[in-house]
């Protein structure tokens, strides 16, 4: 293979990568500098000229002439009178001779050794553009097209062709892939497995859910809005606090939009995922209070230092504050960022609920003591949470949970 069609089929081939002209010369640079050194000992009296377009390359060694007997003629850039003169026969000692060395001086292997390593190091660099792409933009929306559904994992290809992939960690649970769809997620992060770009994308990171807004909501994009915080149960329900410094918008209106317009396109994206939208104040009492909505609070009592809440609620609003398995009652503790207990504010329990001191013959005392501590008072209080909720929330282990479902279930079969 002589020089030009070695550097020319670099240049297609780097060309083809989208590599700039000046990092392909650099390559080709670095890559002859390393044959020099290896044939040389070293590159410091060599001067190397590349021209990718023509498929040109120069390589020129520059040594001075000392005399025939000098100590110094074994140095690298030196060369005897007697060498310098079979090159040019007028040369005289201290003048300084320019002498080309082609590629095939360097043998055949070398140039196939060569040509390999140009066509690896384009593709390290690739992998390194890739990486460095992905890694500006992590936190952003992108899309991509489903290629490969596989059992942990789905595997995209971006507008480039580079493969990404949603874990099944960070799919919804109700998202369901078809090959050839497009699929909207965040760049949740990238790392490098193996020397190869990994991007990992994520629809269940609150992230996504703030960009999906900024999309959406024209003063959240400008700033007029700000989101302050999000908490997510991805496919089931959010909750958003947001502010506004100007007085004259209203900050869950805009988000929600005239007849939720605006947020019923990021609930179609989050698989109808249930989004309350709040109004952010540094005021923790009515922070709380909306944080627990849709329940009304009739009354709250902070204790910062154990980071936790006692709210107290009428009877019929309990469960609402409570939620579907727990489900409102989660986030709002992790929107306010403390642990929030529920109290019934009447001393009475209704007709269709039961006390649970009236399960103490088949429930211990300590076990009753422990989830009236968080709030728990009656039967249908416990049974609304689930086993994972309890178990997070007191001092209980699992297999005492699920005995203490199974004998409040019973009392109302």
């Amino acid at each position: 293979m002589d020089t030009s069609t070695l550097i020319e089929s670099f240049a297609d081939f780097a060309k083809q990568k989208n590599i700039d002209r000046p990092t392909m010369i650099r390559i080709l640079e670095d890559v002859f500098r390393n044959m020099i050194r290896k044939k040389y000992t070293t590159d410091d009296n060599f001067d190397i000229i590349v021209n990718a377009d023509k498929g040109d390359l120069e390589i020129w060694r520059f040594r001075e002439i000392v005399e025939d007997d000098s100590e110094d003629i074994w140095e690298h850039d030196k060369i005897s009178l007697t060498e310098a003169q079979k090159i040019e026969p007028d040369f005289e000692v201290g003048e300084e001779v320019a002498e080309e060395i082609h590629l095939e001086d360097f043998g055949r292997r070398a140039v196939t050794t060569a040509r390999q390593t140009l066509i690896q190091k384009v593709k390290d660099l690739e992998k390194d553009i890739i990486y460095q792409k992905y890694k500006d933009i992590v936190g952003e929306i992108i899309s991509g097209e489903v290629y490969q559904v596989l059992s942990r994992e789905v595997l995209l290809i971006d507008a480039e062709g580079n493969e990404i992939s949603i874990p099944r960690t960070e799919q919804i649970p109700k998202d369901r892939y078809r090959k050839g769809e497009n699929v909207r997620a965040i760049v949740h992060k990238v790392e490098m497995v193996n020397g190869n770009p990994k991007i990992i994308l994520s629809r269940t990171s609150p992230v996504f859910l703030e960009r999906l807004f900024e999309q959406e909501v024209p003063e959240v994009f400008d700033g007029l809005i700000t989101i302050k915080r999000v908490v997510r149960e991805p496919g089931e329900r959010a909750k958003v606090a947001v502010e506004s410094y100007d007085d004259r918008i209203d900050p869950v209106g805009a988000c929600v939009g005239m007849k939720g317009s605006r947020i019923h396109a990021v609930v179609r994206e989050l698989q109808n995922e249930n989004i309350d939208v709040i109004n952010f104040t540094e005021n923790l009492d009515l922070y709380i209070s909306r944080a627990l909505s849709p329940a009304k609070i009739s009354s709250l009592k902070i204790n910062k230092e154990q980071g936790r809440v006692s709210v107290n609620l009428r009877p019929d609003q309990v469960s609402l504050a409570i939620g579907k398995g727990g489900l409102n009652i989660r986030l709002a503790s992790r929107l306010v960022e403390m642990e929030i207990d529920v109290f019934r504010e009447t001393d009475g329990v209704p007709e269709e609920d039961v006390d649970l001191d009236e399960f103490s013959d088949e429930i211990e005392s300590w076990v009753i003591d422990e989830l009236k501590r968080i709030g728990l008072d009656s039967a249908k209080s416990v049974l609304a949470l689930n086993k994972e909720e309890l178990v997070r929330r007191t001092d209980l282990e699992e297999e005492t949970v699920e005995l203490v479902f199974n004998v409040l279930r019973k009392e109302f079969e």
